[in-house]
């Protein structure tokens, strides 16, 4: 017969693993807010005063602009993301391009100028080609174009830069041609040990009304998420870095291109946003923001990790670094011969 011990009265049982007596000290969610909205109550003079300045009026002012006019297209942009990744089979680009890949290539690349999409849904439906036995340049090719060139893409440059429509031809060309440069360049050097198959999709399996729903849902968060961070980002490199500092990084031609380059990678901005932001960017150059816009929607932060878990790490380290220098070239080059 097992013997038990009786607690010491007045104590009480804790959790699993917990000594006997001892509370759990763990915050729970209506706690947190009720002491959110206690310290910002506490604090409302400060706040307001904070609030009231001319820096934060005018950082308001730039993130406010940023968020409202991307907002429309990132939406739009999620949606028909959404509606052809799961309503599209993938079957249908296998049989529409063609076998050579040497001709696969520009027909995937300029194919991504007929379907909305931001780069968050590109990585999975590339995925999804070469499972289904598209040569990975071509779908690579796909990877690249579809969220820089795509209509709802370009109509929101068209919308950011309404003096300069140069910018939509050039941001077109520039994508396209780095995309099917890279697509011919994986042809011509890419082994087939560096590319991991990718796995079965995250929806397969689903109903076509859920895969949607739970493509819009995350898609949105994800993206919106990152267009509230660029807006931030924006509005303060507009208002709180000094006048005469961004005059003089945007002075240089070769700094100037360099720091946007690194911005795109590192802010992440969903590629139906990017366009506002670096329309926000009033100090710099058309050819650096060209960069800009053709660097974020081919690699950056959260692209690189998609492209990692998709493809595998092997193949995110040799193609990031490769894209990053072709996307800087091709909008030189296109920013030297258009604007």
């Amino acid at each position: 017969m097992a013997i038990t011990e009786d607690a010491p009265p007045g104590a009480e049982a804790g959790p699993a693993g917990a000594p006997p007596g001892r509370e759990s000290r763990r915050l729970s969610s209506p706690l947190v807010l009720t002491l959110t909205l206690l310290l910002a109550v506490l604090a409302q003079s400060p706040i307001r005063g904070l609030l009231g300045s001319p820096l934060m009026q005018s950082w308001m002012t730039v993130f406010v602009a940023v968020t409202v006019q991307a907002l429309p297209f990132l939406v739009l942009g999620v949606l028909l993301s959404a509606a052809i990744a799961v309503f599209v089979p993938p079957s249908f680009f296998a049989r529409a391009l063609p076998r050579r890949p040497a001709l696969a290539v520009p027909v995937a690349g300029v194919a991504g100028a007929i379907l909305p999409g931001c780069e968050c849904a590109s990585v999975p439906v590339a995925g999804a080609l070469v499972r289904r036995g598209v040569t990975p340049a071509a779908a690579l090719a796909f990877l690249l174009s579809a969220p820089a060139i795509n209509p709802i893409v370009l109509t929101a440059t068209a919308v950011a830069f309404p003096r300069d429509p140069e910018m939509v031809l050039g941001r077109f060309l520039a994508s396209l041609l780095v995309a099917c440069a890279m697509g011919w360049l994986w042809q011509r050097l890419g082994r087939t040990d560096w590319l991991r198959l990718p796995a079965r999709g995250a929806h397969e399996g689903a109903t076509k009304g859920e895969a949607f729903w739970n493509s819009v849902r995350h898609d949105t968060m994800h993206a919106g998420g990152f267009l509230v961070l660029g807006a931030m980002a924006a509005a303060t490199l507009k208002a709180a870095t000094p006048a005469d500092w961004l005059r003089t990084a945007a002075g240089n031609p070769a700094f100037s291109v360099l720091a946007l380059a690194v911005l795109a990678v590192l802010l992440s901005i969903c590629s139906e946003a990017d366009a506002f932001v670096a329309a926000s960017l009033t100090q710099f150059s058309l050819t650096a923001k060209l960069v800009f816009l053709v660097v974020g929607p081919m690699i950056d932060l959260k692209l690189f990790a998609m492209q990692a878990g998709t493809f595998g790490r092997t193949f995110a380290l040799r193609f990031a670094p490769a894209t990053f220098a072709l996307a800087i070239a091709g909008a030189l080059v296109t920013g030297t011969v258009l604007l």
